[in-house]
């Protein structure tokens, strides 16, 4: 019963992340950890859903506005996901520069919320 617990959780983590990054508005950019912090989990988590989208999901969701601490593209990503996300981010009139941070980020930075009390399981 416990996995089904943490499935149950993993489900609405999901949902919200991908009901955050859908709010975060063209030009701007948030971090894996601003969206962990206000849903009160871990960047970690954050980062799971985020590279795991379907592909309908990928097409339809501005997943490229989330990057890693410093605002600069996560140098963990593949690199064609990294090539792809600096691409897009730069169609909407970021700079970023050769090691992938975003230049000017104070002036594009989408701020998700304060923490948020919330409990993901359901027990």
């Amino acid at each position: 019963m416990a996995a089904r617990g943490k499935s149950v959780a993993f489900a609405r983590i999901r949902a919200e992340v991908i009901r955050l990054v859908a709010l975060i508005p063209a030009g701007q950019f948030t971090t894996y950890g601003s969206i962990a912090i206000h849903m009160n989990v871990i960047a970690r988590h954050v980062a799971t859903v985020l590279s795991h989208l379907t592909p309908e999901e990928s097409a339809a969701l501005p997943w490229h506005r989330v990057v890693a601490a410093n605002a600069r593209i996560s140098p963990n990503m593949p690199p064609e996901s990294a090539r792809k996300q600096r691409r897009l981010l730069k169609a909407e009139g970021l700079r970023i520069d050769k090691e992938g941070f975003i230049q000017d980020a104070d002036d594009h930075f989408h701020n998700v919320g304060v923490r948020r009390d919330i409990r993901w399981s359901e027990g």
